[in-house]
C-alpha cells in the first residue's frame, strides 16, 4: 500500500552537505525528506497542471524550467545571458530587472573545477556553493578563483574553456562513471595556460576584481545511490504523468529508478502527487 507524502508544485530538490548528500523534496509548502526511501517503491504522479514559477499563472507549457511565456520573456533570470555571463549587458544599463541583477550578478561568484564525468570549468555565485556542485552531480570540486561580478566570472571561464569542456555528460555521471583527475595539479596546468590573458583581465576590472584561491581545497561529494544503471532510460511527464520504480538512488538533480531516470529540475511548476 503506498501513501501519499505530499502534493504540489515541483521545484528542485534541496540538499544538505553530508556523507551521503541529504536530499529533500519541495512540494508546496512541504519538504519531503528522500534519503529514507531508497530502496522503496514511489510514485510520482504529474496531475495535469503546471503554474508559473514566479507569477503563479497557470502555463500550457513551461518554458525556461517553470515559467510562464510572458515571465519567460521579460525576466532577467531568463536572459540570455544567464547561460552567457560573458554577455551580460547591466554595465550598459539594459538589464531587464537591474534590482535582481545587483543581488543575482553583480555579486562575488566561485570558478571552479568539477569532476562530475570527467572534469569540466563552471562558475556560480560564491552563496551557492556546494549547492550548485551537488546539483550538478560532481564527485569532486575545486574553487579556483574568487571573482567580483557574474560577467567577470564569465570572462575567466572563456579563457579556461579553451582547453577544458564547460559540460557534464549527464550520462555518464549518471551511470557513475568518472574519470580519475587530481583537480589540484589540473587548476596548476589550466592557470599556466591562461596566465595571460587573466592577467589582461585583472588589469582590465582590477586585480582585487579576479583572484586565485590558491589554499582552497578539493571537497568530495558523496551521493545516496544503491545502484548505478548500466543503461540510461529517461521519464517524461509530458508522455507518460505516472512516474514509479524503486528508489535506487539520487544524484544531481536526478532520481535514479529501477525503471529509469527523471530529471526533477527539468519539470519544475509541475503540480505532482508524491506516493510511496
Amino acid at each position: 500500500m503506498t501513501s501519499v507524502l505530499g502534493v504540489g508544485s515541483l521545484s528542485k530538490m534541496t540538499s544538505n552537505l553530508a556523507q551521503p548528500i541529504a536530499y529533500a523534496l519541495p512540494l508546496g509548502e512541504e519538504s519531503v525528506p528522500l534519503n529514507g526511501f531508497l530502496g522503496q517503491p514511489v510514485q510520482l504522479r504529474y496531475l495535469g497542471q503546471i503554474f508559473c514559477t514566479h507569477c503563479g499563472r497557470k502555463t500550457n507549457k513551461s518554458f525556461n524550467q517553470g515559467y510562464c511565456y510572458p515571465c519567460f520573456k521579460s525576466l532577467a533570470q531568463c536572459d540570455l545571458c544567464i547561460m552567457s555571463p560573458e554577455k551580460c549587458h547591466y554595465h550598459q544599463g539594459t538589464c531587464r530587472e537591474p534590482g535582481w541583477g545587483e543581488t543575482f550578478c553583480m555579486t562575488e561568484h566561485i570558478v571552479y573545477l568539477a569532476n562530475s564525468s570527467a572534469p569540466k570549468v563552471g562558475i556560480t555565485r560564491a552563496s551557492q556553493v556546494p549547492t550548485r556542485w551537488i546539483d550538478q552531480g560532481a564527485v569532486a570540486a575545486l574553487p579556483i578563483m574568487a571573482v567580483g561580478t557574474r560577467q567577470q566570472s564569465g570572462f575567466v571561464e572563456d579563457c579556461l574553456r579553451q582547453h577544458i569542456a564547460d559540460k557534464t555528460n549527464w550520462r555518464n555521471m549518471l551511470k557513475g562513471v568518472t574519470e580519475e583527475v587530481d583537480l589540484v595539479a589540473l587548476a596548476e596546468e589550466l592557470l599556466d595556460k591562461t596566465g595571460a590573458e587573466i592577467t589582461q583581465l585583472q588589469q582590465r576590472f582590477g586585480i582585487q576584481a579576479i583572484q586565485r584561491l590558491a589554499s582552497a581545497q578539493v571537497q568530495e561529494l558523496v551521493y545516496p545511490v544503491l545502484e548505478y544503471p548500466t543503461k540510461v532510460k529517461t521519464h517524461n511527464f509530458d508522455k507518460t504523468p505516472l512516474v514509479e520504480g524503486t528508489l535506487l538512488g539520487i544524484k544531481g538533480q536526478y532520481w535514479i529508478l529501477d525503471t529509469g531516470v527523471i530529471n526533477i529540475r527539468k519539470f519544475t511548476a509541475y503540480q505532482v502527487e508524491l506516493s510511496a
